[in-house]
């Protein structure tokens, strides 16, 4: 049975897929609350959960068992979008994680044309029986899920840069994760699947430099969809989308400021994909107790607030969008 649907609901659709050519794009809206209120300057920190998305190296940084939740409404309450991750760490400083994040659009608008099986143009134009009536027939949903498993490994390690200079501390974060793709649109499935790989460096700005109130340098670098994701929809042409490979890389500086009991975090990423979008943020944080942030991601702007209860984290975004403003909202147990 052909069915229409409704012009606002086409162009959201179009919206999702991004540049309108590849499915998969609505992994490129991100995951997680801290993340985007710094608009997506995470690559070189992913310190969290979120890791799995941003970078699955980040996930060996985790040493306490990690739970973590986010919901928000999108594009003036058209979608909503949901991620859930799980951390543990294992032994040997090792460390894996899941992670689940869906993209729903319910009451889809849909409408039968059934009863115009058989007529052309001249006729529909002129016998108002055969204009449709604006009315639907029904409505269904639609939803995109991601799943992926991260593991990561951390080394440390001083190099020795010789001529009688010192040795330069370095940690050194690697990890990969497996992901598993599913769409639905209405009667319709497609399913994928991919690997990415990360790496995230640290190093001691004070041994570099020999100033010892300096901080930490971060680099991170995340190779998504490096063996050629393809999701494949179960019509009777077996048609493929390509979701498109990516290199997201990113340096961020993480400053102590003792004096205060705070720190702050300036990080800048760029993903190599489209117009090679960049992304700015900023982070203080206050006793480990009181986080604020700030961020910049093509064209718009973020801001974000986390605070500790105990072992509960709550956090909470602000992301600007000329589709929408958006507000994210999470939870994070550490135990």
């Amino acid at each position: 049975m052909k069915k229409i649907y409704t012009t606002i609901i086409i162009a959201f659709l179009v919206v999702i897929l991004n540049a309108g050519r590849y499915a998969g794009d609505f992994m490129e809206i991100g995951s997680g609350v801290r993340a985007l209120g710094m608009g997506g300057a995470f690559v070189s920190i992913a310190n969290d959960g979120t890791a799995t998305y941003w970078n699955p190296a980040g996930i060996a940084q985790i040493r306490d068992l990690e739970v973590s939740f986010m919901h928000a409404d999108l594009y003036e309450g058209l979608a909503s979008y949901d991620n859930f991750t799980y951390a543990q760490p294992l032994p040997n400083n090792v460390s894996i994680a899941i992670g689940w994040t869906r993209l729903t659009i319910d009451e889809i608008p849909q409408f039968d044309e059934s009863h115009l099986v058989g007529t052309n143009v001249d006729i529909r134009s002129s016998s108002p029986d055969q204009h449709l009536p604006g009315v639907p027939d029904g409505e269904f949903k639609s939803f995109d899920d991601l799943f992926q498993f991260s593991f990561a490994k951390q080394l440390k390690y001083d190099a020795d840069l010789g001529w009688g200079f010192f040795k330069v501390p370095f940690e050194i974060n690697m990890g990969g994760n497996v992901k598993f793709i599913r769409r639905n649109l209405d009667d319709s499935n497609g399913t994928g699947s991919g690997f990415d790989l990360g790496l995230l460096m640290k190093s001691d700005l004070g041994v570099i430099l020999d100033k010892e109130w300096l901080g930490t340098i971060n680099y991170g670098v995340n190779f998504q969809n490096i063996s050629g994701t393809d999701i494949t929809w179960d019509t009777t042409s077996n048609h493929k989308d390509e979701v498109l490979f990516n290199t997201k890389m990113g340096m961020s500086i993480e400053q102590p400021l003792p004096f205060w009991k705070s720190s702050f975090i300036v990080a800048y990423d760029k993903d190599y994909l489209y117009e090679r979008p960049y992304h700015l943020g900023l982070e203080y944080d206050y006793n480990k107790k009181v986080q604020v942030r700030t961020g910049y991601s093509d064209d718009n702007i973020s801001a974000g607030v986390s605070m500790k209860v105990y072992s509960f984290h709550i956090d909470y975004a602000f992301v600007t969008n000329n589709l929408g403003n958006t507000n994210r909202v999470g939870l994070r147990f550490i135990f």
